[in-house]
């Protein structure tokens, strides 16, 4: 199998206490995994490493079919890479209509005069049409976002990390405060995202993470206590003791 990420052996410490233990972890690159593990488990640490925003005291981290060190690589050349995050809260521009949020999401030349003298074309247009339906928001388009219900606020996030491109998508808490239906479609929208890319969840909720139907990794104390099917991980002894049985 290829893998487009590679984390080997990655160790940080804040104040002396370790967030993460020569965690090793990889993907492939159409891939869905979830991520779970107590609080305090290294999960959001995790994300931050990859995405550049903390860099390890030990250990690396490949990219791509290059197997290129990202944690050489700045945040912004991270993004560039493809790497895509997508935090627990939305933040989409509430005044501008979902069309106007995918359209500023689109991968484009980003120089100032490019933007400066930016009008959409009807290949972008039609993008965005495109992805407007993927995401469930198709009816939605003229609407200003901030009128959205907040699962549609989360899809329309993830429609603007999709419309970058990304190779990665990092997924925080996607099913948090949504009511049933919006769970239901936001496990159809990452199920066939990792289609075409590697998509990485986290999150706590056990019956959300089922219906993704995934290979799931166990974080404990910052390093992989256990992985494989869910079934599989809920019946390890050490996963139960140190998480299922809090």
């Amino acid at each position: 199998m290829t893998t487009l990420l590679e984390v080997s052996g990655v160790s940080v410490s804040f104040d002396g206490f370790k967030a993460i233990n020569n965690l090793s972890f990889e993907i492939g690159p159409a891939e869905l995994r979830a991520i779970i593990g107590p609080n305090g488990a290294g999960k959001t640490t995790f994300m931050d490493i990859i995405t550049g925003k903390t860099k390890p005291d030990a250990g690396t981290v490949l990219w791509g079919e290059l197997s290129r060190p990202l944690l050489k690589m700045t945040e912004a050349q991270i993004a560039r890479e493809g790497v895509g995050r997508k935090f627990q809260k939305p933040t989409v521009f509430e005044d501008q209509t979902v069309q106007e949020n995918l359209l500023m999401a689109l991968k484009k030349d980003r120089g100032p005069f490019a933007v400066l003298f930016w009008r959409p074309s009807q290949d972008d247009l039609d993008r965005v049409e495109t992805l407007a339906a993927e995401i469930g928001l198709a009816a939605e388009l003229t609407r200003k976002a901030g009128e959205l219900s907040h699962g549609q606020k989360q899809w329309l996030e993830i429609g603007m990390l999709l419309a970058q491109e990304p190779r990665l998508l990092l997924v925080d808490e996607p099913a948090a405060g949504m009511t049933p239906a919006e769970r239901e479609h936001t496990t159809e929208l990452l199920v066939e995202a990792a289609k075409t890319r590697a998509v990485v969840v986290v999150e706590h909720d056990m019956e959300f993470i089922r219906r993704l139907d995934c290979r799931v990794t166990v974080l404990h104390e910052g390093s992989v206590l256990a992985e494989g099917s869910l079934d599989h991980v809920t019946a390890n002894q050490e996963v139960i003791d140190v998480y299922l049985g809090r």
